[in-house]
C-alpha cells in the first residue's frame, strides 16, 4: 500500500494428473521383477508451481526507482495453506533493489542464478513441470519415492540461491551482462583434537546475452562452495558430499540436514540460443553440472544433457511446444557408475 505501484500476481495449478514409473530390479531390489508406480488424482503442479507474489516499484527521481518482489508457494490441494511439510510459507523469491535507467539494477535477497535464468530464457517448455525436459527436469505430480531425480528440477542446476546480491546491465548494441555473489547465514570455525575446519557457503555466478534481430543466444557459469561439517578428512560418502538442490540452508541447518549441499564444490554451466522464424520459434541448450566434494577431488557426480525444441502459437490463444533431448551421468566414487538418458 505504501508503494506508488504494486502488483499482486500468481499461479493456482490444479486439476487430473495421470501417470506412470516403472523402476527395474536393479534400481530397486535384487530379487528380480519391476516395480511400478501409477498416478491417478486431482493433483496439484503438473504443469506449473502454484504461486502467490507481490511485487512494485517507487519512483525516486532521476531515472533512478527502487523496486521489491516477494513470492511464495502455494499447495491447493493441502490442508494446509503452505504444504503439510512446509511449517510455512515456502520462499522462491525475495529481494529488494535499486535500477537507473541507462546503467542497470543490483538486488539483495533470494533471487534466482544465473544458469537458472539463461535456461529459462532458451527453454521450449518454459521450465514447466511437465516431464520429459533433460534440462530442467521437472513433473513433481508424478515422481515416484525412491526414483532418483523423479520430480527434482534441481538435479541440472541450483535454481536459486539466498544471500545473494544480483547486478545486471541494461542492453548496450544488444549485450546484457549479469552476476551473482551469494554469502552464507553465518561462518563457524570449530576446532578439536581430532578434526577442524570451517562451516560456510558461498558462490559467484557470470551471466551474458546477445539479442540481433531474431537471434538470442545466452551463457552462464556459477560455482558454488558449500561446507556443512568442520570434519571434512574422512572419505567421502554419499552422505558427507551431496549437490546443492535450491538456496543453501539456513543458520540452523548448517549442521548438514538431508537435502542441502554438503561439502561440495559445484560448478554449473548452460549456454542456450533461440531464433524466431515468426511461424515457430526453435531453441536449443546445453548444460554440464560437477559437484565435487571437497574431501577429495576425485570424488564426484557430473551430469550434462542437450536439448532442442520449438514452440509456436496454434491459435492466438493456443500456445504449443515440443522438444527432445539426451543426457548423462558420470561420477567416480562409490561404484563408479555412468547412465544415459534421453527425454521428450
Amino acid at each position: 500500500q505504501a508503494q506508488s505501484s504494486v502488483t499482486v500476481y500468481g499461479i493456482l495449478d490444479v486439476g487430473y494428473i495421470g501417470g506412470n514409473s516403472r523402476v527395474s530390479s536393479s534400481a530397486i531390489t535384487t530379487n528380480g521383477g519391476n516395480t511400478k508406480t501409477t498416478v491417478n488424482q486431482f493433483g496439484q503442479g503438473a504443469e506449473s508451481t502454484s504461486r502467490l507474489g507481490f511485487k512494485g516499484s517507487e519512483d525516486l527521481g532521476g531515472g533512478t526507482s527502487a523496486f521489491f518482489t516477494a513470492e511464495f508457494e502455494l499447495y491447493p490441494n493441502d490442508q494446509d495453506l503452505s504444504g503439510n511439510t512446509r511449517g510455512g510459507l515456502r520462499n522462491r523469491q525475495s529481494f529488494v533493489g535499486l535500477q537507473k535507467t541507462g546503467l542497470g539494477k543490483a538486488a539483495v535477497g533470494t533471487q534466482y542464478t544465473p544458469v537458472f535464468t539463461s535456461g529459462a530464457a532458451t527453454s521450449p517448455g518454459q521450465f514447466n513441470n511437465v516431464i520429459g525436459d533433460i534440462i530442467y527436469a521437472g513433473a513433481p505430480a508424478v515422481s515416484v519415492k525412491g526414483f532418483d531425480n523423479a520430480g527434482t528440477n534441481s538435479a541440472s542446476m541450483t535454481n536459486r540461491t539466498s544471500n545473494t546480491l544480483t547486478v545486471a546491465s541494461d542492453k548496450f548494441s544488444g549485450f546484457g551482462v549479469n552476476a551473482m555473489y551469494t554469502l552464507a547465514n553465518q561462518n563457524v570455525s570449530q576446532t578439536a583434537s581430532t578434526a577442524g575446519g570451517n562451516t560456510n557457503a558461498n558462490g559467484w555466478g557470470l551471466g551474458a546475452d546477445f539479442t540481433y534481430q531474431k537471434f538470442y543466444v545466452t551463457a552462464a557459469y556459477q560455482s558454488l562452495k558449500q561446507l556443512t561439517t568442520a570434519s571434512n578428512n574422512g572419505n567421502p560418502t554419499l552422505t558427507t558430499s551431496t549437490p546443492w538442490t535450491s538456496a543453501q540452508p539456513s543458520a540452523t541447518i548448517l549442521t548438514g540436514e538431508a537435502g542441502n549441499a554438503l561439502n561440495v564444490q559445484d560448478n554449473q554451466f548452460l549456454a542456450g540460443a533461440t531464433y524466431d522464424f515468426g511461424i515457430l520459434k526453435a531453441y536449443a541448450q546445453y548444460i554440464s553440472r560437477k559437484a565435487t566434494a571437497t574431501q577429495s577431488s576425485n570424488y564426484y557426480v557430473k551430469r550434462s544433457g542437450e536439448q532442442i525444441g520449438v514452440r509456436s502459437f496454434i491459435t492466438p490463444t493456443i500456445e504449443a511446444w515440443a522438444s527432445a533431448g539426451l543426457g548423462r551421468y558420470t561420477t567416480f566414487g562409490a561404484n563408479q557408475p555412468t547412465a544415459n538418458m534421453n527425454a521428450w
